[in-house]
C-alpha cells in the first residue's frame, strides 16, 4: 500500500464528535474524584453539562441539519453523519446516565455528610415548610402563567433551555378525557432554593419540586394526575447570509431571537413522567424517540453552579490564590516604559491579568497615546477593556474588529459594537465570511523624542479579565518594530481587506497559517530522515485537521519524536504501529482550564516556538482571521519551555492518555505511557500557582524531558 492509500485509512481517525464526548468524560472524572474539593466536583458536574448544552445545541443540531438535507459526505473517519448521529445518540444516552449517577450515587452522600442536603417538599421540616410556602406566594406564583392546551389555548412556545412543568390534567367530575398543562419558570427565579435550617446545616429545594408542590393551586378546578418538569433543547446554529443583509450586525442580531425559537434536538424530562406526557410532549417538539433523555435526578444539572456559589464552605472548595503581579511604577505611562526595554509574557492565570488591562486602560489615559486598535471575540458583559476603549473614543483614534459571531456572545458584542460606534469610535466586523478569532491590539504612542512607536499585546485567550482567572493563556506585550508593523498590517487586512504574502515574524490564517504550520512539521520530517533530532511539542485545544494529522503521521514514520497536550478532541490516533508510533497524546483535566497555544519545533537542535490563538481544526486554520507567531526573545522562549511545557510534560495528577482506540487513560494505567519513574507525583497547576505565590517555596521547575534536552545538546556539539 503507498503512504498517500494507507494514511487515508479510515481507521486512522477518530471521530471529532466522539472524541469531544471523551472529553466531557474526562472532565466527569474530575467530578467523581475524591481527591477534589466536594464543592469542586459538584461544579465539575455543572460543567459537563453546560458543556452538553453546547454540543447539543450547535454539534448534534449540525448533523441533523446535514441529515434532513440528505448530505452524505464522509469525514476522515469514513462516518457520514447519519451514522455519525447514530453514535452520538448511544453515547449521549450513555453520558447522561454517567452523569446522573455520579449525582445520586457518589455527590449527594458526600454533601450529606458534611451536612449539605437537598431536600423534597415531604422532607421539609415545618418551618422550612412555611418557608417554602411564602416563597411560592410571594416571589414564584406572581410570574407563573399556567397553560391548559386546548382548540383556543394552543402550546405555547417553549424557549430554549428553559425550565418547564407539564401536567397531565382533568376537569374535576370529568372522567374521560385528560388535558395537558404546561407552565415555564421564570430565569429570573434561582432554580436551587436555600432553606432555613440549623446552625452547621445547609438545605435546598429545587424550584421545580416547589412548583410542583403547589400545582393543586395553578389549576383550580383540575385533578392533576401527573406532572413532570422538563426541558427543551434548541438548534442554536446562526445562519449569516451576509451579502443579502444590510449589514453583519443587523442579520446576527435578527438571528438571534430566532436561536430562541429553533428546531427541538433534544427534549430532558423526569424519569418519573408519564408516558402520556411523553408522547404529547414527543409529538408537540417533532423529536425522535432517541432525542428524549428521561433523568433521574434534576433537570438541567448545569444549575449546580448555584450550589457551588451559595455554599459558604471555603473547606470544600480549592484554596484561593493571589496571581503573581506585574511591578509597575504608579502613572499611565508605566507599562510602556517597561515594554518599550523588554517584552513581557504573562502565563494566565498564574500571572495577572491586570497587565493586560491596565495596556489598554492606560493607553486610553495617556495623552501620548495617538490610536488604539483591538480585537474582540469574546468578553466579560462588564468588561473594564470595552469601557476604556469607548472612554479614548472621543479623545483618539480608536479602531475596534468586532467579531459578532461569536457562539453566546453575540448579544453582548452586539451591544459593545453600538456603545463604541455612538462613542465615536471606528468598529468593522472583520472580513466577511471568516470569523475574527486572533488576539491582538496595536497602540501607537507619540515618545519623548517626538518619535511615534507602536506596542502591541498578542494573546492565546480572549480579552475577558473574568476568564482569564480560570483559563490558562498567554500574552505577550511588545514593542519589537517588526511584530508589531507586522500586527498593524492585520489589522489592514481585517479593516480594508488589504492583503499581503507575506506577514513575518507572523504567521495569518486562512491565508498562510496553515501551510506554514505543516511546513514546520515537514521540516522537523526532513531532519528526521537526515538523521538528525525531529521533535514536535503541541499543545492546543483541539487536534480534528485531516492534512495536520498526515503530516504528523509521516513526521513520526520518519522518526520524529512527537509530544501533543491536547485538551480536548483529537481526531489523531497514537502508538499505531508504521504509523503513528512515535507520538504520544495527552489531555489535561484540571482546576483551570488549559487554553493556552503552543508549538515547539526542535529545528535540529535549536527549538523555536510559537504562540497562537488557533488550534489545528479546519474552522481555525482556513475558515477565520488567527495569528501565530514565533517567539524569538530567547529568554521568553526559555521560559515557556522551562515554566510552562515542562510541568505539563511530566504531570502525573491530571494528565490522561490517548490509547490508539480513542479511550483515555490516567493513574496506573498511564505509568507505560508516562514514563514516569515508580512513586513520582507532579501536578502541574498546583506547582504553578505555587510557583506563582512563592518561587523559593514551591522550588525550580522541573528540569526538561530528556529528548528535549538531548534535542539541545546534539545540535550545540
Amino acid at each position: 500500500m503507498q503512504e498517500k492509500d494507507q494514511l487515508a485509512d479510515p481507521r486512522l481517525y477518530f471521530n471529532r464528535h466522539i472524541s469531544w464526548l471523551r472529553f466531557n468524560q474526562r472532565v466527569l472524572e474530575e467530578a467523581r474524584d475524591t481527591n477534589n474539593p466536594l464543592l469542586e466536583r459538584v461544579k465539575f458536574l455543572a460543567i459537563t453539562a453546560s458543556n452538553l448544552d453546547e454540543f447539543v445545541e450547535v454539534r448534534v443540531a449540525g448533523l441533523l441539519q446535514q441529515v434532513e438535507h440528505g448530505l452524505s459526505k464522509a469525514g476522515p473517519d469514513g462516518k457520514v453523519p447519519k451514522d455519525v448521529l447514530k453514535d452520538l445518540a448511544q453515547e449521549i444516552h450513555g453520558f447522561v446516565g454517567n452523569q446522573y449517577r455520579c449525582w445520586r450515587e457518589e455527590l449527594i452522600p458526600a454533601l450529606a455528610k458534611e451536612g449539605i442536603r437537598v431536600l423534597s417538599p415531604a422532607e421539609l421540616k415545618p418551618d422550612a415548610r412555611e418557608f417554602m410556602s411564602q416563597f411560592y406566594l410571594k416571589t414564584v406564583e406572581p410570574l407563573l402563567t399556567p397553560v391548559t392546551m386546548d382548540p383556543a389555548h394552543p402550546f405555547p412556545h417553549v424557549l430554549n433551555k428553559a425550565l418547564c412543568l407539564a401536567f397531565l390534567l382533568r376537569k374535576k367530575g370529568r372522567k374521560n378525557r385528560t388535558l395537558l398543562g404546561v407552565v415555564t419558570v421564570p430565569r429570573a427565579l434561582p432554580r436551587l432554593v436555600r432553606l432555613p435550617s440549623a446552625e452547621g446545616s445547609i438545605q435546598y429545594i429545587f424550584l421545580h419540586d416547589i412548583v410542583h408542590a403547589f400545582a393543586d393551586q395553578l389549576y383550580h378546578g383540575y385533578e392533576v394526575l401527573s406532572s413532570a418538569a422538563f426541558r427543551v433543547t434548541r438548534n442554536s446554529n446562526l445562519y449569516i447570509e451576509a451579502e443579502e443583509s444590510r449589514s453583519i450586525l443587523e442579520s446576527v442580531d435578527n438571528q438571534l431571537h430566532q436561536r430562541r425559537k429553533g428546531e427541538a434536538v433534544r427534549l430532558e424530562i423526569e424519569a418519573s413522567a408519564s408516558q402520556e406526557i411523553v408522547d404529547r410532549l414527543e409529538t408537540n417538539f417533532d423529536v425522535a424517540r432517541w432525542q428524549v433523555f428521561r433523568v433521574n435526578g434534576p433537570i438541567n444539572l448545569s444549575r449546580l453552579f448555584h450550589m457551588y456559589e451559595e455554599t459558604p464552605r471555603p473547606d470544600l472548595k480549592y484554596p484561593s490564590f493571589a496571581p503573581r503581579e506585574l511591578a509597575l511604577k504608579p502613572g499611565p505611562g508605566s507599562l510602556f516604559e517597561v515594554v518599550r526595554k523588554q517584552n513581557i509574557l504573562l502565563h494566565h492565570p498564574y500571572d495577572s491579568y491586570e497587565p493586560v488591562v491596565d495596556f489598554i486602560a492606560g493607553a486610553a489615559q495617556d495623552p501620548s497615546v495617538l490610536s488604539i486598535k483591538q480585537t474582540l471575540y469574546r468578553t466579560s458583559s462588564d468588561s473594564p477593556i470595552v469601557r476604556a476603549l469607548i472612554d479614548a473614543a472621543s479623545k483618539k483614534e480608536v479602531a475596534v474588529v468586532v467579531e459578532l459571531k461569536a457562539s453566546f456572545d453575540e448579544a453582548s458584542n452586539i451591544r459593545w459594537a453600538r456603545d463604541l460606534e455612538e462613542a465615536g469610535g471606528q468598529v468593522s466586523h472583520g472580513v466577511v465570511g471568516l470569523k475574527t478569532h486572533c488576539k491582538l491590539a496595536l497602540i501607537a504612542r507619540r515618545e519623548a523624542n517626538g518619535q511615534i512607536r507602536r506596542y502591541a499585546h498578542l494573546g492565546t485567550g480572549n480579552y475577558n479579565p473574568s476568564t482569564a482567572r480560570f483559563y490558562t493563556d498567554l500574552s505577550l506585550l511588545t514593542s519589537d518594530p517588526q511584530i508589531t508593523s507586522a500586527v498593524h498590517h492585520v489589522f489592514n487586512y481585517l479593516t480594508a481587506y488589504s492583503e499581503r504574502p507575506k506577514y513575518q515574524p507572523l504567521f495569518v490564517a486562512p491565508l498562510n497559517l496553515g501551510k506554514s504550520c505543516i511546513g514546520l512539521i515537514e521540516r522537523e520530517t526532513a531532519h528526521a530522515r537526515a538523521g538528525r533530532p525531529g521533535l514536535i511539542i503541541a499543545k492546543m485545544n483541539a487536534l480534528v485537521d485531516e492534512k495536520m494529522i498526515r503530516a504528523l503521521y509521516r513526521a513520526s514514520q520518519a522518526g520524529v519524536r512527537v509530544e501533543l497536550i491536547v485538551r480536548g478532541g483529537c481526531a489523531l490516533l497514537p502508538g499505531i504501529r508504521g504509523v503513528s508510533s512515535r507520538i504520544r497524546v495527552r489531555s489535561v483535566i484540571g482546576r483551570f482550564l488549559e487554553h493556552s497555544r503552543i508549538f515547539v519545533f526542535g529545528n535540529g537542535g535549536e527549538p523555536e516556538v510559537y504562540l497562537g490563538s488557533a488550534d489545528w481544526m479546519p474552522r481555525n486554520l482556513y475558515e477565520r482571521v488567527e495569528v501565530m507567531f514565533n517567539l524569538e526573545d530567547p529568554v521568553l522562549r526559555h521560559q515557556v519551555l522551562t515554566q510552562v511545557l515542562a510541568p505539563y510534560l511530566v504531570d502525573t495528577e491530571k494528565t490522561r492518555y490517548m490509547l490508539p482506540t480513542g479511550d483515555y487513560v490516567r493513574g496506573r494505567e498511564a505509568k507505560a505511557l508516562s514514563g514516569a519513574r515508580n512513586g513520582y507525583r507532579f501536578n502541574a497547576q498546583e506547582f504553578l500557582i505555587a510557583f506563582a505565590q512563592s518561587p523559593k517555596e514551591a522550588g525550580s521547575p522541573p528540569p526538561l524531558p530528556s529528548y528535549l534536552r538531548s534535542g539541545a545538546r546534539a545540535r550545540s556539539r
